[in-house]
């Protein structure tokens, strides 16, 4: 098996060592921001739509319903705080793309992929408006983003509208790992990922929206109107309900097997110096990705740090979601030994934080809708990473179901069909994991899959970070 650019040029183990000396295990998105308390549920209660999670897809839930109906009353319940989990701890790029990448869309509904361009513009376009009417202080840079190769085999995945050879590519961003890249100018945007799910939770209770925060949802039941249970005995009774807890466990049974959560791991450097910054270009802001099965994604904060996220994908037998999975000390060393591979001109920079988080990851790497109850539950679930942009969508497909509406977004096959579950433990640890090192393995060969990958893609299954 060959080696890639990262072991090929390695840094020293001191480089890696200095960097990491002092780094707090901390969310930098979470640190030193204001974050206002909402009450907990303490009493029953009754509203027309109850959602339950207060990140991104409840969110924009509750924003979008007031919205179409002003006099509409919506409670949101959330079993911790506003934005704690996925929504306040990703890397910030809110993209267009609501199907995990053009390839992954083409190969699943090639009939379709017009459409879902388009209403994935649509949808980004819908935020940046919302963001600007609303006054939302969410560091908003429509900056792009810029996928590159670091490896030959790659370099034939970035042809077409926005192809940069070598010299291109490294006149944006200077690393000396980059071969070629493709940069899509519009389809992605940079965000502050916590002040996102404060500044939508604002905008929520100022519009009527009610939240509780520290009320967990145990059940939900009912013929009719559906009652929702909290911890503690209060609840919810409410016509219709939207259900927006992606890695945690589904209140729906028959969602229990459509998600694993899998742990992806992030540092933060501290802020550049005018020298570091002139030293690495990167003039444009755009989000960089790599293009392997395991790829790092960075981009640039507002001042100017560098967060350095992905590669590792880790999935934990009984898929539990567990605070101490988040401290895994050899992917942060991994991603240390990779960023300065990457750019090996800020030897010297230090990571002021490290943190991770679960993803909701599902077999077709793109969220999956339904309802229950005779429609009068919704969910959408499965964003596999890509939810920051996906989940106002995602709230608008719950929206219009239940209010049994039949709209282009309703109509689409990503919407009517779900993924393929996963099996039950212990096939669901082996599993992931054969293909994770399979994945690992295709990286080391030219990019070529091995048996099992290329069966998994025949029936629609598969693992992405």
């Amino acid at each position: 098996m060959g080696t890639t650019v990262f072991e090929r040029a390695r840094p020293r183990d001191s480089v890696i060592d200095d960097s990491l000396r002092h780094t707090a295990h901390s969310v930098f998105w979470l640190d030193g921001i204001d974050r206002p308390s909402y009450p907990p549920l303490t009493a029953g209660t009754h509203a027309d739509l109850v959602i339950v999670g207060a990140g991104y897809a409840g969110l924009w839930t509750a924003v979008r319903a007031k919205e179409r109906d002003p006099q509409r009353s919506v409670v949101v319940l959330e079993a911790a705080r506003v934005g704690w989990a996925a929504s306040g701890r990703n890397g910030g790029f809110c993209e267009a793309s609501l199907t995990h990448g053009y390839e992954n869309g083409l190969s699943r509904w090639p009939d379709e992929m017009d459409r879902l361009q388009r209403l994935g513009l649509q949808n980004l376009d819908g935020i940046e408006e919302s963001v600007e009417r609303y006054g939302m202080d969410v560091d908003w840079e429509r900056t792009g983003q810029l996928a590159v190769a670091t490896e030959p085999h790659q370099i034939e995945w970035m042809d077409g509208e926005g192809f940069l050879d070598q010299d291109a590519v490294r006149a944006e961003v200077h690393s000396p790992t980059y071969l070629a890249g493709n940069w899509d100018q519009d389809g992605c945007a940079m965000i502050h990922p916590a002040k996102l799910a404060i500044e939508l939770a604002r905008v929520a209770t100022e519009l009527g929206v009610v939240i509780y925060e520290q009320s967990r949802v145990t059940g939900i039941s009912g013929s009719g109107r559906q009652t929702v249970a909290v911890a503690g005995g209060a609840s919810v009774t409410a016509d219709h309900v939207a259900l927006a807890t992606n890695v945690f466990p589904s209140l729906l049974k028959r969602n229990r097997l459509m998600t694993v959560p899998v742990y992806d791991y992030a540092l933060m450097t501290e802020p550049l110096t005018s020298e570091q910054y002139d030293a690495i270009g990167w003039k444009q802001r755009q989000g960089l990705a790599d293009s392997a099965n395991q790829f790092h994604y960075y981009r640039l904060s507002a001042d100017n740090r560098i967060l350095f996220g992905g590669y590792d994908a880790i999935y934990h037998f009984g898929g539990k979601v567990r605070a101490e999975y988040e401290n895994r000390p050899e992917s942060f060393r991994r991603l240390a030994s990779h960023f300065f591979t990457t750019f090996p001109q800020l030897e010297g920079l230090r990571f002021t934080h490290q943190w991770a988080g679960a993803i909701d990851s599902c077999s077709r790497f793109c969220a999956f809708f339904g309802t229950a109850r005779g429609g009068r539950v919704a969910y959408a679930t499965g964003f596999t990473g890509l939810g920051v942009g996906a989940s106002r969508f995602a709230a608008d497909v719950m929206l219009d179901q239940l209010a049994g509406l039949d709209t282009e977004r309703t109509r689409l096959e990503m919407v009517r069909t779900r993924p393929i579950p996963f099996p039950p433990e212990p096939a669901a640890a082996i599993g992931v994991n054969l293909v994770r090192r399979s994945m690992d393995r295709a990286d080391h060969n030219e990019g070529r899959r091995n048996l099992l990958l290329k069966a998994l893609d025949a029936v629609g299954m598969g693992f992405d970070s």
